[in-house]
């Protein structure tokens, strides 16, 4: 079980692409993509219709906003493109996926948030929240199988992971951490629902890089 914990690398299995920065992707890999990156999307509306706490990044962004007197999305984007200013030492290199990452994940949260339930009892929310983790989990996962460039922040993850050698699901968890106390110390709303995904998105994801790479090829993507 403890396997599961120590992937340290993103296996490359039959949707993923031979090369990140590519206009031509296969069909399949682009096919897998969305279909993670669509997950992605409703784990997170998931933890919006919730109430009791967003993701550590949106609360980073509401801090931000309240300081700097922003909308919550000018912040998201300014956070975003900081971000991957950061790549460029981590020697990351941006994708199609990259780009879909923002596109998809924003559509996906506007149209399914307002028809998800949204449930009066604590105990149902939390599940709902914890539903959400697992969700954005495990499209997170999918996508970065696929190969075609992770979203800025998982591009700073996979980043970070490299250069320091740690599990995924360290790096993941303490990138998270930072973010949600940094956004709370500027007064970003927080909840159990934020701890939730910042303790549980990185042992999510790994376990869902582990039970593909079992059933498919277990070489692993060198960058």
């Amino acid at each position: 079980m403890l396997e599961v914990f120590k992937i340290k690398k993103v296996p490359k299995l039959f949707w993923s692409s031979e090369e990140v920065f590519t206009l031509r992707p296969k069909s399949i890999c682009v096919v897998m993509l969305m279909l993670g990156l669509i997950l992605f999307g409703l784990g997170e509306a998931c933890l919006v219709a919730s109430g009791v706490g967003s993701s550590p990044w949106t609360v980073l962004a509401d801090g931000v906003a309240k300081l700097m007197g922003w909308g919550i999305g000018f912040a998201t984007f300014v956070i975003s493109s900081f971000v991957l200013l950061l790549w460029y030492p981590l020697r990351q290199v941006p994708g199609i996926g990259t780009i879909l990452n923002i596109l998809i994940i924003a559509f996906v949260i506007e149209i399914s948030h307002p028809k998800l339930p949204q449930f009066e009892n604590e105990v149902l929310q939390i599940f709902e929240a914890f539903v959400g983790v697992m969700i954005t989990g495990i499209g997170g996962g999918i996508y970065l199988i696929a190969n075609l460039g992770p979203g800025p922040r998982d591009g700073l993850m996979t980043g970070l992971q490299r250069c320091s050698s740690l599990p995924i699901a360290v790096v993941r968890t303490a990138i998270e951490v930072s973010a949600v106390t940094l956004g709370w110390f500027l007064g970003g709303v927080a909840g159990i629902g934020t701890l939730l995904f910042a303790f549980g998105v990185g042992p999510s994801v790994s376990m869902t890089m582990y039970f593909f790479s079992c059933y498919g090829s277990v070489q692993q993507v060198e960058k």
